[in-house]
Parts: C-alpha cells; sequence; structure tokens
C-alpha cells in the first residue's frame, strides 16, 4: 500500500512542489479566476476539490467530490497533496450550471472511523419500500477498500450501515486487483446495483493488460456482493472507474496509466498519456464481452492546464449529457503549486444509439447558464458563481452552510438574476454586527441598490428599501464591510 500511495504522490509531482501562499493569502485581486467575467470554472473557488460524481435529484444536480482542502488546511502552504489527510466528502448543487449551492461537507471520519482516508466518491439513488429514494454514497478508503453511506436525502445527514468496507483486499475474487478502490456505481433498469473499482501495481499483468479492473453485481441492501468479482480487461488502466447503463448498456469509464503507449493491437486510436477511456458490454460479468471503444478524454495538460491525474464522471441532466472533470485552474490562479485540484464542467456529446461517446474539452468558461436566477423567494448566500476571500461554515441543519464574513471587502458573486419585476426591498438574514453592500454587474463600479447595517448575536431579518430603478437581468455582489457576521440568505421583495 505504502508503494502505492508513492505512486500517486509520483504521479501528481508533476504539477506539484511547495505551494508558496496560503489558500486565503491571495496574490491576484480576486481570489476566483471568475469573479471578472463569466467563467463557470471551476464549481467552486474558495475549495479545493476533485474526483466528482453526481446525481439528479428534483431538478437539481447534486455533486460530490474529494476534499482536497482538507489536506491544504493541514499540510500548510509548503505541504503536498498527497491524499493522506482527506477524511470529508465535499457536497454541492445547482439547477442553472453557474450558481452552485455548496452544502458542505460529509464527515466520513466521523460517520465511519475504522476507515482510513476518503476518496473518489460514486454515487446513486434508487426508490426502496418505504416509498421514500435512497442515496447510496461510494466512496475509496484509501487504496485499500471501497467504503459505503447511505442516506434519505441528498444532503443527509449520512449513515455508515455496513461498518465496514463493501470491498477490500480481503474479498474473494480480487486476483491481480492489488488497490480495490475509486469505485464507480450504477442502477440498471432492473433497479440492481453494480459497482466498479480496482487499481494497483500490474506486478502480474503488462503495461498493456494490467489486470487490476474490477466489476461486481451488488446485492439488493446494496452493501453486499450479489455475483463473483469479474475482471475488466481494460487497456492502460490505472483507476478512476466509473459506471454508467445507456440504452441497456453497461459503460465503464476509467484513468489510462502514464507509461508509453508501446503495445496497441486493436483498431482503435491508441489512447494518450492519463486520459479517460471507456469500454462498454451487455453482459458485465463476462469478462470476453467487454469491448474497447475509444478515448473521451485526454489529460487537462493537453487542453492548456497544468498537468495532473485524472478523473471524470459522466452525466445526463436535463436532457444533455456533461462531464465533471478536475483540473488545477484555482491553484494556478493562486500561484500555488502543491497539487490541489478543482473540479470543473463542459459538455460532451453522447450518441446513445450507437454507443458513442465522442472527444470532449477542459474549458474555463465551463457551460451556459440554463435559467436565470429568480430573486423574489430565499436564496442561500452558499448559491453562488464566484467569491473572494469567502468561505463558509456549517449552520447544524443538514446541507446547510453560512458565509463568514470578517473583513472588509468579501464578496459573493451571482450570475444572471433576473428582475423581470422591480424590486421594492432587499431582505437579508445575518447573524452578528456588520455592513453588507448590494452592487449590480460589478463589485466596485457596479451601481449600489441597497446598503444594510446590522448588530446583534442571534440570526435577524433586515431589510432595506431600495430607491433606484432595477430591470432585466443582471450579475448580483453582495460587499461586506464592517464587522464580524454570518450571513446566511437573500431575497427581494416585488
Amino acid at each position: 500500500m505504502k508503494k502505492y500511495i508513492c505512486l500517486i504522490a509520483l504521479v501528481i509531482a508533476i504539477s506539484s512542489c511547495n505551494q508558496q501562499q496560503k489558500n486565503e493569502m491571495i496574490l491576484p485581486e480576486y481570489s476566483s479566476p471568475k469573479m471578472m467575467n463569466n467563467n463557470g470554472n471551476p464549481l467552486l473557488d474558495f475549495n479545493f476539490n476533485a474526483d466528482p460524481t453526481a446525481v439528479e435529484h428534483e431538478g437539481r444536480l447534486y455533486v460530490y467530490a474529494t476534499n482536497d482542502h482538507q489536506q491544504l488546511d493541514i499540510v500548510g502552504p509548503e505541504g503536498n497533496n498527497g491524499y493522506q489527510h482527506i477524511h470529508s466528502l465535499v457536497m454541492m448543487s445547482t439547477d442553472d450550471m453557474v450558481n452552485w449551492t455548496f452544502h458542505g461537507y460529509i464527515d466520513v471520519k466521523s460517520l465511519s472511523p475504522w476507515g482510513i482516508a476518503s476518496w473518489a466518491p460514486s454515487i446513486t439513488k434508487r426508490v426502496e419500500a418505504d416509498g421514500k429514494t435512497h442515496f447510496y454514497l461510494y466512496y475509496s478508503n484509501c487504496g485499500v477498500g471501497v467504503g459505503m453511506l447511505t442516506a434519505t436525502s441528498p444532503v443527509g445527514p449520512w449513515t455508515d450501515p455496513l461498518g465496514k468496507n463493501v470491498v477490500d483486499k480481503q474479498s474473494e475474487g480480487l486476483g491481480n486487483c492489488g488497490a480495490p478502490f475509486d469505485p464507480g456505481v450504477v442502477v440498471d433498469d432492473e433497479g440492481r446495483g453494480w459497482l466498479s473499482f480496482g487499481g494497483g501495481s500490474n506486478q502480474f499483468g503488462t503495461e498493456y493488460n494490467p489486470g487490476n479492473a474490477r466489476i461486481v453485481r451488488l446485492a439488493d441492501d446494496m452493501m453486499h456482493l450479489d455475483s463473483p468479482i469479474t475482471e475488466i480487461k481494460a487497456p492502460y488502466h490505472f483507476e478512476a472507474n466509473e459506471l454508467n447503463y445507456i440504452n441497456g448498456t453497461w459503460v465503464y469509464t476509467y484513468n489510462t496509466s502514464w507509461v508509453e503507449r508501446k503495445e496497441w493491437p486493436l483498431e482503435t486510436e491508441k489512447p494518450s498519456i492519463c486520459c479517460m477511456s471507456y469500454m462498454t458490454s451487455k453482459t458485465p460479468l463476462d469478462t470476453d464481452s467487454w469491448e474497447y471503444q475509444a478515448n473521451y478524454f485526454k489529460n487537462p495538460m493537453d487542453y492548456g492546464f497544468l498537468p495532473s491525474n485524472n478523473h471524470t464522471h459522466l452525466h445526463k441532466f436535463q436532457g444533455e449529457y456533461y462531464l465533471l472533470y478536475h483540473t488545477l485552474v484555482l491553484e494556478e490562479h493562486r500561484n500555488g503549486k502543491g497539487g490541489f485540484r478543482s473540479v470543473c464542467i463542459d459538455k460532451i456529446k453522447v450518441d446513445e444509439e450507437n454507443l458513442t461517446i465522442h472527444m470532449g474539452e477542459a474549458t474555463r468558461t465551463g457551460v451556459d447558464q440554463l435559467k436565470p436566477l429568480y430573486p423574489f423567494n430565499w436564496v442561500q448566500a452558499e448559491t453562488v458563481a464566484a467569491t473572494h476571500n469567502i468561505r463558509f461554515v456549517p449552520t447544524g441543519r443538514p446541507g446547510d452552510t453560512a458565509a463568514a464574513c470578517h473583513t472588509d471587502g468579501q464578496i459573493l458573486k451571482i450570475r444572471g438574476v433576473d428582475f423581470h419585476t422591480a424590486p421594492q426591498e432587499v431582505n437579508v438574514v445575518v447573524r452578528g454586527p456588520g455592513k453588507l453592500t448590494v452592487r449590480l454587474d460589478h463589485p466596485k463600479e457596479g451601481q449600489i441598490i441597497a446598503n444594510l447595517s446590522f448588530e446583534g448575536d442571534e440570526w435577524k431579518e433586515v431589510t432595506e428599501k431600495i430607491t433606484v430603478p432595477v430591470s432585466g437581468q443582471h450579475d448580483l455582489f453582495f460587499i461586506t464591510s464592517e464587522g464580524d457576521f454570518q450571513f446566511d440568505k437573500w431575497k427581494f421583495i416585488p
């Protein structure tokens, strides 16, 4: 295992040495690479995160990720991202693809104290006999196994029903799978769960066929195995296993290794270094049924980002396919060098009939806003397109956080707010003394439409009249000053 951890550290060392500045100490004028433009990547600009997965629920896309920021908080600005201190997962969601609600963290170490570390989640859902939708979230327990959490809400509270790994090195039938980690889960049309995993040394295989990728059918309880563990003969397999079920076919995606492609006997194009490739099967427990299809996403360095490891999640949302992935875009913006990653998103073309995933791309612009934000209902302060010098803290409610405002000039940006009706008032819920200035379209030069002042130690709703005309669609900025307070939510009154 130590050898494998060292391998991971070596891979990310391509882009990591010492981080020169604390995460909170920003060299650019703004901490966000998307404050002064309409770029959508990375999804969060105040938290480093990686290895995305997602599930749709009630019109929102919920994304979960490895919490690289926990590693940063422990090792400090001179440390590297070796993953050993990561014991939590990140939760976020959206319904418009540009304003993301930060739901906080899943404290895996508290829920599963038997575990070692928590990386690379994969999530699915299913309606159970109790009539409730149950969410099943699998994660890498370091490199030694796959743990599982469950909840009846996409933001928790989460529980550990098994109290041990779903699969680990003691599982029968692992063969040459040295690291049963990096899970991918999917539920097929008949409601059966499937789990892919694997990686580690290829000492019993070859560079071309390391023989360390696996798939297994899950029992009805989603936490025990219900079939033999089956090998997927994935060329140049490394890690980052994920599953989709499309048009009656299992689609397995994975990260290829960093080694030179000296051997390639297939008729398809040879995959690039540390790229994402996919395979398909209609009978997933038949090893020989799996067919290699193509490379569908190159390494981030091939798209103009710093070189890094690679991990994607393919997801269909509101009729369109999206690819979630990670890059070092936020770290680069902040002049860091520790190898701390950020989840991004772009559209990708998928031909469902022919089961073809076309080559994707990684961009800084991301995707278009699906719909304008409606400002006349309560909007959580943690729903943001960009921030400056902001951290969010838990409120005590599952999946709910508040902006921690403690210095002048902290900024919350919300994109595409639709004032189809002129607002007469703005309401905020805050706790503590301070001020909030509300501007349109620019954090410094934009029109000021409200100045709110407040004090006191308890949560309170504060209202301010709007005396200037406001109409149409605007970006909205909340700027802090004079105090130390928490900002929970806001809305306008027509």
